[in-house]
């Protein structure tokens, strides 16, 4: 049987090849500073999945944590060779794991957007791209002030 939502994904030099066996929880399209700078765009759209259903065929990854202002522990993997972000996890969506969505092979953003979150700091020039938008996350609620180049 041909399981069709099986896609597959690498990261620019190829040595991670990954592939998700399932649709994602959700997909969204987030503008905070931490995925501005995480993806050097001014946007990251994210699949999120339940962690079993992330295999790796081949795996190179180094990982980076850190802190969010909300006191979460946000940890993305990218390759150790072209340092490409390949997924991250986040303290507190439990066993979950946001995969880049241009990550994926032949990108063809297969599954639409279904949120944006942090359009506080999503450039005036860009438009919507959902009718679910949130100045910030429904989940952010910051125990702490981040540095000033991380505010948004």
């Amino acid at each position: 049987m041909i399981n069709k939502n099986k896609k597959y994904g690498s990261c620019l030099c190829g040595k991670n090849k990954f592939y998700t066996m399932c649709k994602p929880l959700r997909s969204v399209a987030c503008y905070c500073r931490y995925c501005q700078l995480r993806t050097g765009s001014i946007f990251g759209v994210t699949y999120w999945f339940e962690k079993l259903n992330l295999k790796f065929n081949k795996k190179h990854l180094k990982a980076y944590t850190f802190t969010t202002e909300s006191g979460n522990k946000f940890k993305t993997f990218s390759c150790k060779n072209c340092s490409s972000s390949i997924y991250w996890e986040i303290s507190h969506l439990k066993n979950q794991v946001g995969i880049a969505a241009g990550i994926y092979d032949k990108p063809s953003f297969w599954n639409k957007i279904e949120k944006e979150i942090f359009t506080r700091t999503r450039p005036k020039f860009l438009k919507s791209f959902s009718n679910n938008n949130f100045l910030k996350s429904p989940t952010y609620k910051p125990k702490k002030k981040d540095p000033k180049y991380l505010q948004g």
